[in-house]
């Protein structure tokens, strides 16, 4: 074994007997823990934003971009909704023994489907230290350890905020291995996690296209995949002007760097006037990219290549483009999307119920920004990831999509004829 396989084949180890124990926890101890990790956190938010300042400086020096360095950034507000956030995932309803299928067969065996946690699962992200302790509530309240292991970007971060986690969910009686930070940032730890065959179940990663490229390359273990958000907003030709603009302003400008934000902006030929949406963008310091019929409409559009229909920017640049109708801003989405998260901006009901039930994303959105696209925003608590395949879970993945079911069967004797 090489000295990460070693690495992550002890962690995993610690993790599957932490795991055990989990499962059996019962809910107010788990919801007990969280909370305590959520006190954690908020007495460590000097140290926290301490460390965060310190990889701050050094990605600042790096010349990460501006959407990333959002990202990593953490403050007093961003800490408290972080804690916030353990502390909502301890009040939601425990999926753990949940029995959601029962049936009696003529024989008089009864057979139920009861949710189980998944066991040992590991989380692969960049930038983004929040997720230290998102990702680590979720996977302990639904009662599978955890192994994170974050970027090198913000590995103070994460090293701070998991100390903290890890400290209130001890003292709060779970075990102590429950959630564990790779502690080194040698990217051949990512490679032992992709490969751990059995000894970790499932893998989650949240990155960039890089990181996901490696993922579907070498991973031997199950992949939830949250991939990039290339999210689209069309504005129908029954679109109402006011919302139309208001909300392809807000889908792309409230936050930039986030997955939800939309990249590509389609616009219906018989929309009235899409001068104001395109001005309102710019003013707002969006640099518009679109073809000579865009351009036309706002002169401060610059000229699209190819590429940017296919590129996710995370930053103040969106694509343009003017479609006939809603079959082809479909055909658009359907030939450039990453399948997470579209919307339509619409006052005809017929439109609606066609893009919502013929575009196959993960979230569909009519009439709203495509910024809901978040598990608190869905009631979830945080999140683990936006997951944009098909299979085990859709959409944002919270404490239900960590956990799995087995057959329960009960008789009174019967043999098998």
């Amino acid at each position: 074994m090489t000295d990460a396989q070693t690495l992550i084949a002890e962690m995993a180890a610690r993790a599957r007997l932490a795991s055990t124990k989990l499962a059996a926890m019962p809910t107010p101890a788990k919801a007990a823990a969280l909370r305590a990790a959520a006190a954690a956190i908020r007495a460590d938010s000097g140290l926290i934003q301490a460390a965060n300042a310190e990889d701050m400086a050094a990605a600042e020096a790096n010349g990460l971009s501006g959407a990333l360095l959002d990202r990593l950034k953490l403050d007093g507000k961003r800490i408290e909704s972080m804690a916030a956030g353990v502390e909502a995932v301890a009040g939601l309803a425990d999926p753990v023994g949940d029995v959601f299928d029962r049936v009696e067969r003529p024989n008089g065996l009864v057979l139920t489907r009861v949710r189980v946690p998944i066991g040992v699962i590991g989380i692969i992200y960049e930038s983004r230290p929040n997720v230290t302790a998102d990702a680590g509530a979720l996977c302990a309240m639904a009662g599978n350890a955890a192994i994170l292991r974050g970027g090198s970007e913000a590995i103070r971060s994460n090293r701070a905020i998991h100390a903290a986690l890890a400290r209130g969910l001890a003292e709060g009686g779970m075990p102590e291995d429950a959630v564990q930070l790779v502690p080194v940032t040698d990217r051949a730890a990512v490679g032992a996690m992709l490969t751990a065959e059995g000894a970790i179940d499932m893998v989650v990663p949240r990155g960039g296209k890089g990181l996901v490229a490696r993922v579907q390359a070498e991973a031997r273990v199950p992949v939830l995949a949250h991939l990039d958000g290339l999210n689209h907003t069309y504005v129908d030709g029954a679109a109402d002007p006011d919302m139309a603009r208001d909300l392809a302003l807000n889908a792309k400008m409230r936050r930039t760097g986030i997955c939800g934000a939309t990249e590509t902006l389609l616009i219906d030929r018989a929309f009235a006037d899409p001068k104001p949406i395109l001005a309102a963008l710019a003013d707002a310091g969006c640099e518009l990219r679109g073809d000579a019929e865009t351009q036309a409409l706002e002169p401060r559009t610059v000229a699209a290549s190819d590429e940017d229909w296919d590129t996710e920017y995370l930053d103040s640049i969106l694509s343009v483009k003017l479609v006939d109708g809603v079959d082809d801003a479909m055909a658009h989405i359907a030939a450039h999307g990453s399948h997470h998260t579209d919307a339509i901006v619409t006052a005809d009901e017929a439109v609606a119920e066609k893009f919502l039930a013929q575009v196959d994303s993960a979230i569909v959105v009519w009439n709203a920004s495509t910024q809901f696209a978040d598990g608190g925003e869905f009631g979830l608590g945080a999140e683990i990831g936006i997951s944009t395949g098909r299979l085990h879970a859709r959409g944002p993945v919270a404490l239900e999509g960590l956990t799995t079911y087995k057959w329960v069967v009960r008789g009174t004797g019967q043999a098998r004829p």
